[in-house]
């Protein structure tokens, strides 16, 4: 028997100024199938040989598909997706005669044309393969469930970590569902129960932790198979938006519909306390610049890249050169232009430079700074829940306030710039570039929250920004078109009452 693994996603921020085109999707992961293994992004080699060793240990052969993902940004051309899907079943026809379908996703996926690509996708895997053939999709917790992906899929598992430090432990999950069922050994039956909730929810605090450990025990139960709950991807304008519970139970829907509603009404009676929302850039740096001990890791969330920001804002920059602070430390700041610059220039280089505020509004305006080149690494590195990430070429400086030549750790406003647009995620963004982040005063980090996994724990507190820059930290604040909000809490109080 066979089993077919393809990746196909990414996550769609339809305010994005950013085209999520051919170039970026090529950029990030993009490995053909027949292509050699060792040409493979190093996240694909990893997935290839933990999922050959245990499939094969099941007696099942492996093969795979094309492998792609785009970092988050703007819709996907037309075209550009199209291609994409009709080179995966194009993959799935050269296979042959396959007897499951694993693919990775998103969930949040847009392109020109297309609200759920995810669905569409799915979709025509079901047509090309059959009804009796199991197929399934891992998924991010920030998707959006659509009626099309339910129907045409026999199992939907998601991340249940935000950060996402569990993706490999999910796609652990999924593997044997497809295969038992193509064994005829269980039934998938997938329950939902949409909460009619936006906005981001972090699982590293309460009440939400306990509410995850809670979907963990729902798994003990020996006809649920999966449990987990669809965030919603604030950011995605989309007509199927909110946050989604999802239960999957061997053959006994009427248990998993029970279990997904207790749980979605749970989640709703708690949802003002798990729903976070940002304080702003100012009270932020209010509380930072009074705390007595450091470091204070800030969240510049408004400028994560991973939702498909920039990641070249300049508002934190600005405000802490205008109130003088020193100490401090941002990253990463994309700006390939300046690194060239700075690579250019070379080491212990004094320089007049133009950073950040390429793209628009959201971005905030270049700053113009006297700076000293202080780091130069190339092809640094990220850790999201063990997948490796490519930062590319990376130059810190440091920006000389009032004047000062001073090179001392403690003086300045320290900078690091990446070649390749991508959050914050480890303090290693800071270390390799020889700034040490223990010693610093303020670190601030442009991320949402897979930074927490990292900076947490060197942090004497932790904050976060949402004021300012392309994703507002409110979801009072998006400014929705396809998305019902008259379904949705915080814009309506009682999103059931029509239910």
């Amino acid at each position: 028997m066979k089993l077919f693994v393809a990746m196909l996603g990414t996550e769609t921020n339809t305010f994005s100024p950013i085209p999520c085109g051919e170039n970026l999707w090529k950029s990030t992961i993009y490995h053909c199938r027949g292509d050699a293994d060792a040409d493979a992004p190093p996240v694909i080699q990893g997935l290839k040989a933990i999922l050959t060793e245990v499939v094969e240990q099941r007696g099942w052969d492996l093969d795979f598909g094309i492998c792609t993902f785009a970092q988050p940004a703007s819709l996907t051309p037309c075209a550009v997706y199209e291609e994409l899907r009709d080179q995966l079943l194009a993959d799935i026809k050269a296979s042959g005669q396959v007897d499951a379908v694993l693919l990775i996703m998103h969930g949040a996926m847009m392109a020109e044309g297309y609200d759920d690509c995810e669905g569409d996708v799915l979709e025509k895997v079901r047509d090309l393969v059959g009804a009796e053939v199991p197929i399934g999709a891992e998924l991010d917790l920030h998707c959006h469930l659509t009626d099309k992906m339910l129907e045409n899929a026999t199992a939907l598992i998601g991340y249940k970590e935000f950060p996402h430090v569990d993706s490999l432990d999910r796609l652990l999950e999924l593997y044997p569902i497809l295969m038992d069922a193509a064994e005829g050994k269980i039934v998938p039956e997938m329950s939902i129960f949409r909460c009619h909730i936006a906005g981001l929810m972090h699982t590293t605090k309460e009440p939400m932790r306990s509410f995850v450990d809670g979907l963990v025990a729902e798994e003990t139960h020996e006809k649920v198979l999966n449990a987990w709950l669809g965030h919603g991807f604030p950011y995605g304008d989309h007509p199927e938006s909110g946050a989604v519970m999802v239960v999957v139970t061997d053959g006994d829907r009427n248990l998993g519909d029970e279990i997904a509603e207790r749980l979605g009404r749970k989640l709703f009676e708690i949802r003002k306390e798990v729903v976070h929302v940002s304080e702003t850039m100012a009270e932020c740096l209010d509380q930072a610049e009074k705390a007595k001990e450091y470091p204070i890791t800030i969240a510049d969330t408004g400028d994560n890249a991973g939702g498909g920001a920039a990641s070249d804002s300049t508002f934190f920059i600005k405000e802490m050169m205008e109130r003088g602070l020193e100490n401090v430390a941002v990253a990463p700041l994309w700006d390939p232009v300046a690194v060239t610059i700075c690579q250019d220039a070379g080491l212990n280089s004094r320089l007049k430079l133009r950073i950040g505020g390429k793209l628009g509004r959201a971005s905030g305006s270049p700053v113009d700074v006297e700076a000293t080149v202080v780091g130069l690494v190339d092809n640094v590195q990220g850790d999201m829940g063990g997948i490796k990430v490519e930062y590319g070429n990376c130059a810190a400086i440091k920006i000389h306030l009032a004047g000062k030549d001073s090179l001392l750790p403690e003086d300045g406003l320290d900078v690091v710039l990446t070649q390749h647009r991508m959050q914050g995620l480890t303090p290693n963004i800071f270390s390799d570039l020889g700034i040490d982040p223990l010693q610093k005063r303020i670190l601030v980090v442009k991320s949402t929250q897979h930074f927490h996994a990292g900076f947490a724990p060197i942090s004497k507190q932790v904050l976060y920004a949402g004021d300012v820059g392309l994703l507002p930290g409110n979801p009072l604040n998006i400014s929705y078109e396809k998305a019902d909000t008259s379904k949705l809490w915080p814009f309506v109080e009682d999103p059931f009452r029509d239910d």
